[in-house]
């Protein structure tokens, strides 16, 4: 197995779909730089960010109309790469384009398809619908070049143990780490589910139920192959049906986490969190928009401050990165789908040969 963490053959959030306007936007996905704009007619083109001809990044020239113009010869490409003009010359080469990668805007994320274009189905985006939900209301937001490799961030979200210590005094409790949990799998995704069942609140949690009362909670978060999570949480007052169901006497929160590789040891981390109470209220929506991310001092921000001092000690000792312990095991498990899916990648059938595609290749 090669040195790379991520399959290629995924969707990855690459910006917010409102992020994306008729103006060049670079970004790197897969340690690879596109360009990325909206067409004339709306839709969103991705475009390796490396001219044809002396590989300037496309970023840096101009749109003409829906065509890329690159800032230092001016040859011209289309959405799909193609060069449409060449200077001094009427005969254009054949060959001259730029790659250009599959794309699609659903429930208000711009995903991008780094692998093989025959295998980009649409049906396969990750689900998050959440985002678009009518019934709940929140505002995301994004770590761009998160100085941490995803699955760091993978193992963050699926042992919520470390809230207690991280998050003391907002969403932490040492309820979390005295409950059991619950672990399944399958072939791409994880679940990991804990009850706490007739305790405190936090204060996060408090306020949003406005009731000071025992209350039963939950984490039930689930990872989807290769990079997504959604966790749902919440609490409700003790013994009123929670763990069978009713949640009528609660609230409930969605957290909802895109993670895309940037480079080996940085991610784009697209998070929001949404709730199903006070949904007309701005004041919530502002209020939990800033207890995740607020100057250094939300949720979110010391989870960013522990993942990139994690990841400078990984790079530092020479020693095995982990040791697992038994609140690991759904992190275990999605390491091991990563791997999986990356291993497919490199062994292809009997038969067939695989190469990587050109820095230039085009696709129709």
């Amino acid at each position: 197995m090669s040195n790379r963490g991520y399959p290629l053959n995924a969707w990855y959030a690459a910006a917010w779909g409102h992020e994306i306007q008729h103006r060049l936007t670079p970004r790197t996905l897969c340690e690879t730089d596109l360009v990325l704009y909206r067409r004339s007619d709306g839709q969103i083109a991705a475009l390796q960010d490396a001219c044809w001809h002396r590989l300037l990044p496309l970023s840096l020239g101009r749109l003409d109309g829906d065509s890329v113009v690159c800032g230092y010869h001016g040859l011209a490409f289309d959405p799909h790469g193609r060069c449409t003009h060449m200077p001094s010359q009427e005969t254009i080469n054949p060959a001259a384009c730029v790659r250009s990668f599959p794309v699609a805007e659903r429930h208000a994320l711009v995903w991008v398809w780094m692998g093989d274009p025959s295998q980009a189905d649409t049906a396969t985006i990750p689900d998050f619908h959440w985002n678009a939900d009518p019934a709940l209301a929140g505002r995301g937001g994004t770590f761009y070049s998160l100085q941490c490799e995803y699955r760091l961030v993978i193992d963050n979200l699926l042992d919520l143990t470390h809230e207690t210590f991280v998050h003391a005094g907002s969403i932490g409790h040492d309820s979390i780490t005295r409950a059991p949990f619950d672990v399944t799998h399958d072939e791409r995704s994880v679940t990991v589910q804990r009850w706490m069942l007739d305790g405190d609140a936090p204060p996060f949690w408090a306020r949003q139920l406005g009731r000071d009362v025992p209350v039963d909670r939950w984490h039930n978060i689930h990872f989807e192959a290769p990079s997504t999570i959604i966790g749902d949480v919440g609490v409700a007052e003790a013994g009123t049906g929670a763990p069978q169901g009713d949640r009528s006497r609660g609230v409930t929160g969605y957290f909802l986490a895109a993670l895309t590789p940037e480079t080996a040891t940085s991610c784009h981390y697209f998070w929001n969190f949404v709730r199903d109470h006070h949904i007309d209220d701005p004041n919530w929506t502002e209020y939990l928009h800033y207890a995740h991310v607020n100057d250094g001092q939300g949720v979110y921000d010391q989870d960013k401050a522990v993942l990139q001092a994690q990841q400078i000690a990984v790079s530092k000792y020479d020693r095995p990165p982990f040791y697992n312990l038994n609140i690991d095991a759904g992190a275990m498990w999605a390491r091991r789908i990563i791997d999986r899916l990356i291993a497919a990648e490199e062994t292809p059938p009997a038969g067939e040969q695989t190469s990587t595609p050109s820095v230039f290749a085009r696709q129709a």
